[in-house]
């Protein structure tokens, strides 16, 4: 059994920092679940270039509102509080904040992530081979 807390990890190496987010790494690869968890915060008024090219991701937004941008196609997918959605296909994205709050989400990845990644000049975090 495992239990995180979120204020043990604030202020910490698990705590990573980007221009427009904020990610508290929870459960990492070395956990050995086969995902990996991040509380992560995106800045109001923000918009962030992302392409998970070697990770599936599931987002939860538990807090404020925003949108996402599939950039293949061009549609624009509202989201606010207590909507999940999945990147099911390495959808490369936009993803912005509204003004006015912040936007707080759950953000499952698998491949798992290690924790100390950060996003790449395309938005793409690396895969661990380890």
């Amino acid at each position: 059994m495992k239990v995180v807390k979120l204020e043990d990890v604030l202020g910490t190496e698990n705590e990573v920092k980007g221009d427009n987010w904020t990610s508290r790494r929870l459960l990492f690869k070395k956990d050995g679940m086969g995902y990996s968890v991040n509380d992560t915060v995106i800045k109001a008024g923000t918009e962030t270039h992302i392409w998970y090219q070697n990770h599936l991701e599931a987002v939860y937004c538990i807090e404020g509102e925003g949108e996402v941008e599939t950039l293949k196609d061009g549609k624009v997918w509202p989201i606010k509080k207590n909507e999940i959605y999945a990147l099911d296909e390495n959808d490369e994205h936009l993803l912005r904040a509204y003004e006015g709050s912040d936007m707080r989400m759950v953000c499952v990845f698998n491949p798992p992530l290690t924790g100390r990644e950060i996003h790449d000049e395309n938005g793409v975090y690396p895969v661990d081979d380890e």
